[in-house]
């Protein structure tokens, strides 16, 4: 059995490609981690793991071996997932990727009050604005919004859609001119988001009439999260260009001033995706609870 259990912490390194966050969701130390798995390479008299500060990556007689016993170690777990749903109690761990603006706006404060019912599942959240394939990266459940789905995923729609908003504090309109056309940002401080799938900026898109626009903004300022963003738009340090439930309360408040709204774009709301191969039922009640309240089909209540 100790043997199994150290090629399940080789699987677990290679899955997550960290031996911290691998120690993390298996509940040891990283250096126990560690020493098991260098038992496996005495053992087997192989290097199975490059490692570097930054990561960890298979060597080739690692990725060989992972390929045999990481999808058996998959099957084991959907399995016992399956034994728990005998026993009345859905149980197993089910990862999540989502960009930062659902997790804090949907998946959270849906899952929040969820938990409790299900005190057998364990969830983990990763927030990431890049785009992610949930096969490679072993994950269970992808939230993005609709247009970026796979079509080869099966997707649930678990929001409206998305309708994206222009604003500036009042400080910063008292210095500048309001827009009136999205050609007019080029003369605007506008507040960039930078995408970590490809490094570079997100476009700022309008619609009018159906016809869509992309707009060049430059600016002095450029975040990874629309939280900062925010921030720096009540400042006063800028233009930014937002979905519309993050600054709405700000508009409400008079502390942000939306302009262009007859050019705001509307996107395809956000759908919870999975693949269809091995949908534990952990896995479905999480997608269920995903869902807006009026149009969940699973009864949810305490086991």
């Amino acid at each position: 059995m100790a043997r199994f259990d150290d090629l399940a912490s080789f699987a677990a390194v290679v899955r997550a490609g960290s031996f911290t966050r691998a120690a993390a969701q298996l509940g040891v130390t990283q250096s126990a981690l560690s020493q098991t798995v260098r038992a496996l390479e005495r053992r087997l008299d192989l290097k199975l793991l490059n490692r570097t500060t930054r990561s960890v990556a298979p060597t080739e007689a690692g990725e060989r071996l992972y390929q045999a016993v990481g999808p058996r170690f998959e099957d084991i777990e959907a399995e016992l997932a399956v034994l728990g749903e005998m026993r009345g109690k859905p149980a197993g761990m089910v990862r999540i990727t989502a960009t930062e603006h659902s997790m804090r706006t949907l998946i959270w404060p849906r899952l929040q009050p969820w938990l409790p019912l299900y005190p057998d599942i364990k969830v983990e959240i990763s927030g990431d604005n890049r785009f992610t394939d949930i096969v490679a990266e072993r994950f269970d459940i992808g939230v993005r919004l609709g247009g970026d789905v796979a079509k080869d995923m099966i997707a649930v729609r678990i929001a409206p859609d998305m309708r994206m908003a222009v604003v500036g504090s009042p400080d910063y309109f008292s210095r500048h001119p309001r827009p009136s056309t999205p050609q007019d940002l080029t003369l605007h401080d506008c507040i960039g988001l930078r995408l970590a799938s490809h490094g570079g900026l997100l476009k700022w898109e309008f619609t009018r009439r159906r016809k869509g626009v992309n707009a060049h903004v430059t600016g002095r300022l450029i975040f990874n999260s629309s939280e900062l963003i925010v921030a720096a738009a009540l400042s006063g340090h800028g233009l930014a260009w937002l979905p519309s439930d993050l600054v709405e309360k700000h508009i409400e408040a008079g502390r942000l001033v939306p302009v262009l709204d007859d050019w705001a774009a509307t996107f395809d709301g956000y759908h919870a995706y999975y693949a269809g191969r091995r949908a534990s039922p952990a896995l479905m009640l999480v997608v269920e609870a995903l869902r807006p309240p009026e149009t969940q089909r699973l009864l949810l209540r305490p086991l």
